[in-house]
């Protein structure tokens, strides 16, 4: 005769209790209604258990030897909290340019500061503009229009398009007219 999950998750429980010191009987027959409650509670049914053998060296495991630092070949941008770069880093996109800049401003604050992230969020949006006009430098003339999805947002969702290219138009109206416009004194 196969025992049910709930009968092996109430005689788990009642071996396990004095392990935990708490009375875990009451606890599988009160919860033993919800379905599936106490699946992993037995440990011939759950793969990951035990998660870790203890062997008793757990303090040791501070004392480990530090991999070999990658060679810093270009300017590398890292948290203020950190008192030393990482043993590996990324070395693909170095800072360069207004966004370059702007990532140099962010990292002078925590990480837990706005400025930080506003200005990463910033310096990202200017590093596209960069990218763009570098693709034209180079003869390369981005599709934006098919790299922006416009168009599959036109053929699936036409009304939302039309007004965010209204409130764009807009923006930019607005802000072009209060840029060059001349101001009277009142």
């Amino acid at each position: 005769m196969e025992k049910t999950n709930e009968q092996k998750t109430r005689e788990w429980a009642v071996d396990k209790s004095e392990a935990t010191g708490k009375n875990t009987d009451d606890l599988a027959s009160k919860f033993a209604h919800i379905k599936g409650w106490g699946i992993d509670a037995d440990p011939e049914n759950e793969p990951t258990y035990p998660m870790k053998h203890y062997n008793g060296a757990d303090h040791q495991r501070l004392n480990y030897e530090r991999p070999t630092q990658q060679p810093r070949t270009v300017e590398i941008l890292h948290s203020n909290e950190r008192p030393g770069l990482t043993a590996v880093f990324g070395t693909s996109a170095p800072p360069s340019g207004l966004s370059g800049k702007l990532r140099r401003h962010a990292f002078k604050y925590s990480e837990g500061n706005w400025n930080h992230w506003l200005t990463l969020i910033l310096a990202d949006r200017v590093n596209m503009v960069e990218g763009i006009v570098d693709d034209i430098k180079k003869g390369h003339f981005p599709n934006i229009i098919a790299e922006r999805g416009w168009t599959a947002e036109w053929k699936y969702n036409k009304k939302n398009f039309i007004k965010n290219v209204a409130i764009g138009v807009s923006v930019a109206y607005i802000a072009f007219k209060l840029l060059s416009g001349k101001r009277k004194l009142a």
